[in-house]
């Protein structure tokens, strides 16, 4: 029988309207104080993070990376900081009035040992 991979879970229907609720919540606060979405794809190019990385880093080696068929690494995304940089520096969100207000709520995928708590 197929189980949910080590160190994921999934949200039941019951569970569903409690996470759904609180998004909810964080999104509502986040527009009532003029923050506005931005959402990056759910992989990027793996040097975006080995660049900004030191080799052994815990995020270079918890990781998912594989490559495309053309060869090209990529990593699925492990933490939203860089790819929310990226996205501001090649859609020159820097010509638009400081500060820019972002936030994000995305899938960040790390492969960590399943802890308590």
């Amino acid at each position: 029988m197929f189980k949910a991979p080590r160190g994921t879970s999934d949200i039941l229907p019951q569970e569903k309207a409690y996470w759904r609720y609180i998004e909810e919540k964080a999104v509502y606060l986040c527009q009532l104080y003029g923050y506005q979405p931005l959402n990056t794809p759910v992989f990027e190019d793996y040097q975006l993070f080995a660049h900004i990385a030191p080799d052994g880093a815990d995020i270079i080696k918890e990781m998912y990376v594989f490559e495309d068929r053309s060869g090209q690494k990529l990593a699925l995304t492990a933490e939203g900081t860089a790819p929310i940089c990226r996205a501001y520096l090649e859609h020159g969100l820097f010509n638009l009035p400081q500060p820019v207000k972002l936030y994000y709520i995305i899938p960040a995928f790390r492969y960590e040992r399943p802890q308590a708590g």
